[in-house]
């Protein structure tokens, strides 16, 4: 299949000298990008395609670097609304442990499909949660949906093995022991990850928390994940309760307990990363450890603002993550980056980042986070992850920077047209892959199920 994106108004490249190219075309050729440049030509035929993109800003995909994708289905509960992390979580947990590989498919589906329609061509998702008695299929399930709706997907095997009883935060019926979390780990792992340039389908290892999991748990997982050529993920330095519960229960920081179980690296990716000190913000720069930044759950449980320019001046790697749906309420990858720009500016003034700067890492950093130089910019042999915004609207009247444009402006999320591994999924805002009323209507029952039973035994034991 062979896709000419012909006249675009703007292409934003985000290669290595910056480019932003006007009034130009974009050749694909299966999954790559062919060439860039005025004047392309491809004879139609039943196997090429032709998209007129006058008005239209191109950019690479964004990348989602963060995500709890079965939380779509727990949004807007009012048991947990105005909650600060550790009791929002506690509160949470009592719904979670009913989630099922149902729950968990449309879970993925319903993110999914805000993700791509949102403009996001590759996603992460940090999976944690394995009730006592569940199947064990989850990640799989995740897999599974992924390859159905057409998006770039790098799964993690989360886990939770420190619980209530031990002196942790989840309930003992939502962790699981080492053994049983290191062998689905390695299973999932010589099953799915695929290490090749343009890579659908990867696998990371991702222990949720210093306040979930040991520190046993941590160095075997990284042991594991180094032993396999895969990455490490986990939350850290998102509040000030978790550094305390840190300082308290190992006398450490989180960043210096990281280093403890070898937790630093290039491999290595840490979501939110609030709560950091100089010399931490120096050492995850100069060890090529990655953050995702996820403005809007850090606004809403009152966590905090990431030192965003302080680490992107450092040369960290940045990127930008949607984070799980109970604790931002959307998958939307453009609000983040809105967001994000907006945070930054509170938090640095007229010192803040740039709209291109924030778009860079919302694209090329968040693919540097996940170990992807195949895609995250737009240049012949990359890949043909790729998103078209039309400019000709109302909303974007009066602007005169079509970066500014794309962050500030604008009076909804949807872009005109993603383009995942060279295959068009959305098409003028619209899903093509899936029939997405079918999946609201089915996730909805879904999770109106699980939240009654839970509000049944809640109302038994009050």
């Amino acid at each position: 299949m062979s896709i000419l994106i012909k006249d675009a108004a703007y292409v934003v490249t985000f290669n290595d000298r910056d480019e932003l190219v006007e009034n130009t075309d974009i050749l694909i050729e299966g999954g790559k990008i062919h060439a860039i440049g005025q004047g392309l030509r491809l004879t139609p035929s039943a196997n090429t395609q032709i998209i007129d993109a006058r008005g239209m800003i191109v950019l690479p995909g964004l990348v989602n670097t963060h995500h709890h994708l079965y939380q779509t289905l727990f949004r807007g509960l009012p048991e947990v609304q105005g909650m600060p992390l550790f009791s929002w979580l506690t509160n949470l947990y009592e719904f979670w442990r009913h989630i099922t590989s149902e729950a968990v498919y449309y879970g993925a589906m319903v993110g999914f499909s805000e993700l791509l329609r949102t403009g996001c061509t590759l996603t992460t998702d940090h999976h944690y949660v394995f009730p006592r008695g569940q199947a064990s299929d989850l990640i799989d399930t995740q897999i599974a949906a992924a390859h159905e709706i057409g998006i770039r997907f790098h799964a993690t095997r989360g886990s939770m093995s420190f619980g209530k009883s031990a002196g942790g935060l989840p309930p003992d019926e939502v962790v699981q022991d080492e053994d049983s979390i290191l062998r689905d780990s390695e299973r999932l792992i010589d099953r799915y990850h695929d290490p090749s340039p343009f890579a659908m389908t990867r696998l990371a290892l991702a222990p949720c928390s210093p306040f979930s999991v040991t520190l046993d748990l941590m160095r075997q997982s990284q042991i594991l994940a180094r032993k396999k050529g895969v990455m490490l993920h986990t939350h850290l330095a998102e509040t000030i309760d978790e550094e305390t519960f840190c300082l308290e229960r190992y006398g450490r920081r989180p960043v210096e307990l990281m280093e403890d179980v070898g937790w630093i690296g290039p491999d290595v990716w840490f979501a939110h990363a609030i709560h950091l000190s100089e010399r931490e913000i120096n050492l995850l720069a100069s060890t090529g450890s990655g953050v995702a930044h996820c403005p809007s759950s850090n606004m809403k449980l009152g966590s905090g603002i990431c030192p965003t320019s302080d680490l992107f001046k450092s040369g960290a790697k940045l990127g930008i993550a949607v984070d799980g749906s109970a604790s931002n309420d959307g998958s939307n990858m453009w609000e983040e980056v809105r967001r994000a720009y907006l945070l930054n500016h509170l938090r640095y003034k007229d010192e803040g980042l740039s709209a291109y700067q924030t778009l860079k890492c919302a694209t090329r950093g968040g693919a540097d986070v996940l170990g992807r130089p195949d895609t995250g910019r737009l240049e012949a042999g990359k890949a043909a992850d790729i998103i078209l915004i039309n400019l000709q609207d109302v909303a974007y009247a009066g602007c005169h920077d079509p970066l500014v444009s794309l962050v500030c402006c604008g009076n909804h999320s949807l872009v005109d047209t993603t383009i995942v591994n060279g295959k068009v999924v959305v098409r003028k805002g619209q899903l093509l892959t899936q029939d997405t009323e079918e999946i609201r209507k089915k996730a909805h029952q879904v999770a109106s199920k699980i939240v009654s039973v839970q509000r049944g035994i809640n109302q038994r034991l009050a």
